[in-house]
């Protein structure tokens, strides 16, 4: 177990506001580059001037994951000189709740004797032994956060019952590899909606897409050109008027999609579309049916479009298809696009 788990960890580091409003990177174990530093700062909501705490946030940058818990310091404590901390731990995996529950029992002990070498202490026990325990603290054991439950801890009910039909056009987005934006001015709001959409793709189990908290900044939106598709989510309504960015728009607090000008051919939708939307509205309509099997629902149908998918390239060259091929099939002109650009993003065309 511990092994492959605990080799996931990167690096915890500690950011301090103190009594005069400075906020500063006060320590770090082993060591976080001065690039990624900036990042989180940004991220940390300390040295913004909004009076909004996020007790947890989360995101990526650079495939390296950072989770951020911050605490306003309470009266009686040691740290006398400090207003509010921040615990940062970076990481190679996405999972939320595992590093929710360490971070947490990281503050405390931090709260309680104002020294980062007991957290130091901490996350060596979790690097070598895959726990960490403290009777007053808490105590927190990796093995307890499956990374399965950390994909199904998004709600893809939640994301139909906002949206209806129209989580077609999502589930299209992300089995072609599109470009997804979601804006809400509300980082907990955006963390918790964009978390569930690869669970959308489930046969891929790529969250590895997921860029949940993203600032309209120069070297956080050179990170996200370099991936092929992503759900990128931003808190500044800026965002909306950067068609550059995506292939498909999001408005989370109007409950609106948009599809590009640029995206609309491969986006087209028709009679298949339409049939998958059903099913999928249906699914997550059943009071009956869980989360995972909603998710297991819509992986079953997209299992059998691939497998559709993988029949029709097998009569190809190479076991690839060819848009010669796929118009030979008569096919409705929307669902011919889908296919070929379904082909694309699972490596099945010759091209």
């Amino acid at each position: 177990m511990a092994v492959s788990e605990t080799q996931l960890m990167l690096s915890v580091g500690l950011i301090e506001k103190d009594v005069n409003g400075d906020t500063l990177w006060v320590w770090c174990y082993p060591s976080v580059s001065t690039d990624l530093r900036e990042v989180l700062l940004r991220k940390c909501c300390l040295t913004s001037d909004s009076t909004v705490l996020h007790t947890f946030v989360f995101g990526q940058y650079c495939r390296t994951w950072y989770y951020i818990s911050t605490v306003d310091v309470q009266e009686p404590t040691v740290l006398k000189k400090v207003t509010h901390f921040s615990i940062v731990i970076t990481a190679k995996d996405f999972n939320p709740e595992k590093y929710a529950a360490f971070s947490r029992v990281l503050c405390r002990m931090y709260i309680k004797h104002g020294n980062p070498v007991k957290m130091m202490e901490g996350y060596i026990a979790v690097l070598t032994k895959g726990i960490c325990q403290s009777d007053e603290n808490g105590s927190f054991l990796i093995k307890d956060y499956d990374v399965r439950k950390a994909y199904l801890a998004g709600s893809i009910k939640d994301v139909v019952s906002q949206f209806g039909m129209e989580t077609i056009i999502l589930y299209t987005a992300l089995m072609l590899k599109k470009r997804i934006v979601i804006y809400h001015p509300r980082v907990e709001a955006l963390l918790e909606f964009t978390r569930a959409l690869p669970a959308l793709t489930w046969h891929r189990k790529d969250w590895s897409i997921l860029h949940p908290y993203v600032h309209l900044e120069d070297r956080e939106l050179d990170n996200l050109r370099v991936c092929t598709g992503y759900v990128a989510g931003f808190v500044d309504p800026e965002v909306t008027n950067r068609s550059d960015l995506f292939d498909v728009f999001v408005n989370l607090p109007d409950g609106e999609i948009t599809i590009s000008q640029h995206a609309k051919e491969a986006m087209a939708m028709g009679k298949l579309h339409k049939e998958i939307g059903h099913f999928i509205v249906q699914s997550a309509e059943d009071n009956d049916r869980t989360d995972v099997q909603v998710i297991k629902d819509i992986s079953m149908k997209t299992k059998e479009i691939l497998s559709n998918l993988v029949s029709l390239a097998k009569e190809g060259e190479d076991a690839k298809l060819t848009l010669e091929a796929l118009k030979q099939r008569h096919f409705p002109l929307a669902t011919e696009n889908f296919l070929f650009h379904l082909a694309a993003a699972e490596q099945l065309l010759k091209i």
